[in-house]
């Protein structure tokens, strides 16, 4: 770790040793470690310098980097220090979950292959409850999703295919959520630089405003555009399965039938 004394720490910083003492004054920089009467800065003090001149760069008063930093160091995310906590944190998914007991799941997904349950744990769908190998219980954090998944094994389909379909879907969704989120990212740094932060009580509830609608409109457009690709494909691929049907059917009928000779 490197040691700084004070006009050290200054020039690295890009700043004067007044305004570093000014910093500790105000809390916003903690004070040096003590070696006699010498006071010793390190790499951290010289990120939190950094810090600092960044956000005055970006207009933000020392009264507004104070209780930016003071909301940091109490354990509050950056969200939260800037208001927005409830909207970022509230997750996307609605899925319900439920805790049930191993051989329920068992029961349900007509498996007890070790591989299925890592990739559903993998995917999300499923936790262990508790120790033990094998686990006593599950929680079921989709409970939506492995019912369905249970109701496609009792009408004949493998559970690791369900699985593969689950995966190829999953990180599709994935590119999908990255187009959305990079487009709400950009809308919100409109006219300002990438990193940008809300500087007044207006611009936050501007912010907040816009991430939210950004989170409803992507989730049903989402959602809709899926429903509508699903329409489009089952249309097209009846149309494919029955005209294989057709012909095959004409096939048969062009056969010759066999007679047995008297």
């Amino acid at each position: 770790m490197t040691e700084y004394r004070i006009d050290d720490l200054a020039r690295a910083a890009g700043t004067t040793t007044r305004n570093v003492r000014g910093y500790q004054d105000r809390g916003l920089l903690p004070r040096p470690l003590r070696r006699g009467r010498i006071a010793i800065y390190t790499d951290a003090h010289l990120a939190r310098l950094k810090v600092i001149n960044d956000l005055l760069k970006r207009g933000f008063t020392i009264r507004h980097i104070g209780e930016f930093l003071s909301g940091l160091q109490r354990g509050e995310n950056l969200a939260k220090v800037l208001g927005l906590e409830e909207l970022v944190s509230e997750p996307w998914s609605t899925a319900t979950s439920t805790t049930v007991s191993a051989d329920d799941l068992r029961n349900l997904l007509n498996s007890g292959n070790p591989a299925h349950y890592e990739r559903l744990a993998e995917y999300g769908l499923v936790e262990p409850d508790g120790p033990g190998d094998p686990p006593d219980r599950y929680v079921v954090l989709d409970q939506e999703t492995v019912s369905a998944y249970g109701r496609l094994v009792k009408l004949g389909l493998p559970l690791s295919g369900i699985l593969d379909v689950h995966g190829h879907l999953d990180h599709q969704m994935s590119a999908v959520a990255t187009i959305v989120i990079s487009a709400g990212r950009r809308a919100v740094t409109e006219g300002h630089e990438d990193g940008w932060l809300p500087q007044t009580t207006a611009e936050s509830d501007w912010a907040t405003e816009l991430l939210g609608e950004l989170r409803r409109a992507g989730s049903v457009s989402a959602h809709n555009a899926l429903d509508r690709a699903l329409d489009r494909d089952l249309a097209r691929q009846l149309s494919e399965y029955l005209n294989r049907a057709r012909a095959s059917a004409g096939d048969s009928s062009d056969t010759p039938a066999v007679t047995s000779e008297p």
